[in-house]
């Protein structure tokens, strides 16, 4: 039975990496889509989803399969409980990248991107996808280094994020609204996509230390 459990543990890791490697996949496709304006992509980001909201319910009717007949205790159950929610910050982050390929497609044939702010979201989606690739990684080798790399990059999106916001209030902002209102949804979903990484770093640093009170501080809502 003790080896069913590890295998079952194994499993876990193994689809939480998969899912995570769905969503680098979701966020570069919808980076794409949004800085060029491309519909085709766009529609493969949207429609796959559905596969990764798949994948985030399989895992966790296996970890509640496994909380329900193993009865883990100290770092096994801290591992299955950080798996569930783990699962649903990946599940957002992949509703991050949707949305952002849905403002492409909403725009199309038009530019997606705001004039005057192309090579602001471009940083944007660029340090998104690195840490979204970062995150693949971290779950694979549970790395603290990597969850402090992701934690650095977070901060450099919300940097992005807060001069979105100083462009569209300033006066020399002539944007329509329509155009004001695709640079604040848009920069908003990117800056959340990162906060729900940085969410899923400290889980994975509460899996090493066993210390809960810092792994929440960052849960970032839908």
């Amino acid at each position: 039975m003790r080896d069913v459990f590890q295998q079952e543990l194994r499993e876990l890791q193994e689809r939480l990496v998969e899912i995570a490697e769905l969503v680098e996949v979701s966020i570069t496709n919808a980076v794409e889509a949004f800085t060029k304006t491309d519909v085709a992509v766009a529609e493969d980001v949207i429609e796959n989803d559905n596969r990764i909201d798949e994948k985030a319910v399989e895992l966790d009717e296996l970890a509640i399969n496994i909380l329900a007949l193993q009865q883990p205790v100290a770092r096994d159950l801290r591992i299955v409980v950080s798996a569930l929610r783990i699962s649903s910050s990946l599940e957002r982050m992949g509703d991050m990248a949707e949305h952002i390929a849905q403002l492409a497609r909403y725009r199309f044939p038009e530019r997606a991107v705001p004039k005057g702010l192309k090579s602001t979201f471009a940083k944007m989606g660029t340090i998104d996808v690195e840490i979204a690739h970062k995150l693949v990684e971290l779950l694979r080798t549970q790395d603290p280094l990597i969850a402090n790399e992701i934690r650095d990059e977070d901060d450099l999106v919300d940097e992005l994020h807060a001069s979105v916001f100083d462009k569209l209030l300033s006066e020399r902002w002539k944007g329509e609204a329509t155009a004001t209102v695709d640079a604040t949804l848009a920069s908003r979903y990117h800056e959340r996509f990162a906060d729900h990484a940085v969410s899923i770093a400290k889980k994975v640093q509460y899996l090493a230390t066993g210390d809960w009170s810092g792994a929440d501080e960052t849960e970032a809502p839908a």
